[in-house]
């Protein structure tokens, strides 16, 4: 769509806004769908980095701007300054809530852009009342610019306090007509087959300053080598700090105190923890390191998700995986890959997020086996948090080779290579 109105000089310039966990997502799509000349820009760093990166995106091809929802109402006034003429909101549930800031922000940018997109697969996450925010974005004519006439028009206030929006029946075709008169939906079932697995690269940015860390310390790892004999142990002692630094965290053995040093897989974690919820679907979240996983039920408990826990040191195994099979109000499931990843069943869940990856591709094909398998009934989903520049990436593709990571490390280092880059 967007090269066709490129082609037909109706766009010069395009906002993409999207959930912090999928804006690489748009680039390798661009990459390998589009045939037209575009500059596309993911903004990313500091407000003011996000600020210049936007204002240098010009030239005759069609500039592309990728942001997150938190951002684009931050940097509302310099996005609605460079003036985009198509603007899509992927993940467009994302802004259900009609008076939170960042649903005000892409109302008021969607008021000045010429054509309007919103992407999502669930536009009713839990009420009918969800699709007023989005709908105000894309056209407010379907419904009109009030919040509050539209909730009086279409439901009753029940339950205690009157808080609890009910569709009136006698309006139930109205607001499904409207709703479709500018829609496009598409089931599962009408499209391509889809395979029983998906794998989804989730690339993470680190922070400028864990990224300095991590830089150093793959110079430090590389010059010890050169001092010693390179065996396969201390060349995966030395890979296994940089594992955990790409997790936010840096020490020196697994067992060591640490640090925390970044919170971007962190923060990309929340916001597909955030998707999985709004779409009651429920979630495997597999790590490798202790302080991983302490972050990760602290993130958790923060946001007042119940959550069930298997690592070291865990004994009630059988509880943890029952009452994640089986209570709908324990939507996650937080696993260490060293001891989660045999003899438990998790097919509650469609969806494994791998957090961080040991070097064993035992555990890596036994950990995945535990939501596709056996009474299973949904295509399985998994994804990797792989921080872009970092040993992440070639773990992730070794072990998806089916490759032997150590030794292929140390014969990087007998040919001249640094093997940890």
């Amino acid at each position: 769509m967007a090269g066709a109105l490129y082609d037909e000089n109706r766009i010069r310039r395009v906002l993409i806004v999207a959930p912090l966990s999928i804006l690489g997502v748009w680039q390798e799509e661009f990459s390998k769908f589009a045939a037209f000349d575009y500059n596309l820009a993911v903004l990313t760093g500091s407000g003011a980095k996000k600020i210049d990166t936007l204002r240098h995106l010009n030239g005759d091809a069609l500039q592309v701007a990728v942001i997150n929802y938190e951002s684009a109402w931050r940097l509302e006034k310099e996005i609605a300054a460079w003036h985009p003429e198509l603007i899509i909101a992927d993940e467009g549930h994302k802004i259900k809530t009609h008076n939170i800031a960042a649903s005000k922000a892409m109302h008021r940018l969607g008021a000045g852009a010429r054509y309007r997109l919103l992407l999502t697969g669930t536009p009713v996450t839990n009420k009918a009342i969800d699709v007023f925010s989005q709908y105000k974005f894309l056209n407010p004519a379907i419904f009109g610019q009030s919040f509050y006439a539209f909730r009086n028009r279409y439901f009753n206030m029940v339950g205690y306090g009157n808080h609890t929006p009910v569709l009136k029946k006698s309006m139930e075709r109205e607001l499904t007509e409207r709703m479709h008169s500018i829609a496009y939906r598409a089931t599962k079932a009408e499209c391509l087959d889809l395979p029983d697995i998906t794998d989804i690269v989730r690339k993470v940015e680190l922070e400028p300053h864990a990224m300095r860390l991590y830089r150093n310390l793959v110079k430090d790892s590389y010059a010890e080598l050169s001092k010693g004999e390179v065996t396969i142990t201390n060349v995966l002692t030395k890979l296994l700090r940089l594992s955990q630094l790409t997790g936010g965290f840096l020490g020196s053995d697994e067992s060591a105190s640490t640090e925390q040093v970044s919170t971007a897989k962190l923060e990309v974690l929340e916001d597909i923890i955030d998707s999985a919820l709004e779409e009651n679907q429920k979630l495997v979240i597999i790590a490798r390191f202790v302080p991983e996983l302490n972050a990760i039920c602290r993130l958790l408990d923060k946001k007042g998700v119940r959550h069930s826990l298997i690592m070291g040191g865990v004994k009630n195994r059988d509880e943890q995986v029952s009452q994640f099979q089986n209570d709908p109000n324990v939507p996650v499931f937080v696993g260490q890959i060293a001891t989660a990843g045999l003899g438990i069943t998790l097919t509650a869940a469609s969806t494994m997020v791998f957090y961080s990856l040991d070097y064993s591709m035992s555990n890596f094909e036994q950990t995945k086996a535990r939501i596709h398998r056996a009474g299973q009934r949904m295509p399985c989903t998994y994804i990797y948090l792989t921080a872009t520049g970092t040993v992440d990436e070639k773990v992730l593709k070794a072990l998806k080779n089916k490759a032997n990571l150590a030794k292929m490390l140390v014969d990087d280092y007998r040919t001249g290579l640094n093997p940890f880059q």
